[in-house]
């Protein structure tokens, strides 16, 4: 099984100088259940399917499995969602031995909402944490994806500032 090992952070000063590649993103959840969740995303005209598990007790872990669709399919599966549409913007950042920071900087119902995930090999890997990451909200569901799409943060955006 295929082990999803991740932190997310909010982001708190400008990552914009060091990023060097950005990707557009578009996501739909066709189950939002906390035990998985499958979502269907297209980035950049290509369509994937995206299986997840439950988060282990920490969030940092999880199943997950994700494969590639066509963007036809994407498209007409995006109809079949439970709830509002993800809209948001990727931006990489490299982070040192191999690792890069996504940070997702949000449009539509979450515009404002800026976060940065690592994703690490080992949950033992360390990584640098730079100036412009903020507090530490992995393990924190109102940050995941799939609620966003239920509960965006334009719903609760003047709690976290």
């Amino acid at each position: 099984m295929a082990q999803e090992i991740e932190y997310k952070f909010l982001v708190k000063g400008d990552f914009r100088p060091f990023v060097t590649q950005k990707h557009e993103i578009v996501q739909a959840y066709l189950s939002t259940d906390p035990n998985r969740t499958v979502r269907i995303r297209i980035q950049d005209e290509k369509g994937y399917i995206n299986i997840k598990g439950a988060a282990k007790i920490s969030g940092l872990m999880r199943y997950e499995w994700e494969k590639e669709i066509p963007l036809n399919e994407a498209r007409e599966l995006m109809e079949l969602r439970e709830s509002g549409l993800v809209e948001k913007t990727r931006h990489l950042v490299p982070a040192g031995n191999g690792l890069k920071f996504e940070v997702d900087e949000f449009h539509g119902d979450n515009a404002g909402l800026l976060l940065a995930e690592i994703e690490l090999p080992t949950a033992d890997t360390s990584f640098e944490k730079p100036d412009w990451l903020g507090e530490d909200v992995t393990g924190n569901p109102s940050f995941y994806s799939a609620m966003l799409s239920k509960n965006p943060y334009k719903n609760w955006r003047e709690i976290t500032e």
